[in-house]
């Protein structure tokens, strides 16, 4: 939809020669409909948001130091153990392109961060962030205070 100032408007009305107090009336309520809903002043901005990945280990099995990792999505009916070979599937169609031949992708993330995403898509495999993010592990347990 077109929008247009209500000054414009106001000219356009005298021009075709609309009598004085209905054209007075007419910018007045023009005015009031332009004006934000006092709820609607002022928004703060966004909150920009990250993906975490939030791993249980109860059992302590994952290393001590900080690792990262990729948030990816496959359909909810197949199992995630074909996660990775779809991610390779796609990895390998891409490379048997002429840009995959020129650039071939090598490792995981090199694939997530450069693969097209109809690659993925084909092996049906979504990628949520092309940027690994960071792990972080918790031993499943609430503390008591």
């Amino acid at each position: 939809m077109a929008k247009i100032d209500v000054s414009k408007v106001a000219e356009i009305l005298k021009k075709n020669q609309i009598d004085p107090a209905l054209l007075r009336r007419v910018i007045e309520e023009m005015n009031l409909a332009v004006q934000p809903d006092p709820g609607e002043e002022e928004k703060p901005p966004a909150v920009k948001k990250q993906f975490v990945i939030l791993v249980s280990d109860p059992e302590g099995r994952l290393p001590k130091n900080d690792f990262v990792g990729w948030v990816l999505q496959i359909p909810e009916s197949e199992s995630p153990a074909t996660t990775r070979d779809r991610l390779f599937r796609s990895s390998y169609d891409f490379n048997m392109t002429k840009k995959g031949q020129m650039m071939p992708v090598k490792t995981v993330g090199e694939a997530i961060e450069n693969v097209p995403g109809k690659f993925f898509k084909e092996a049906d495999v979504w990628v949520k962030t092309k940027t690994p993010v960071l792990v972080i592990k918790t031993d499943n347990e609430i503390p008591k205070e």
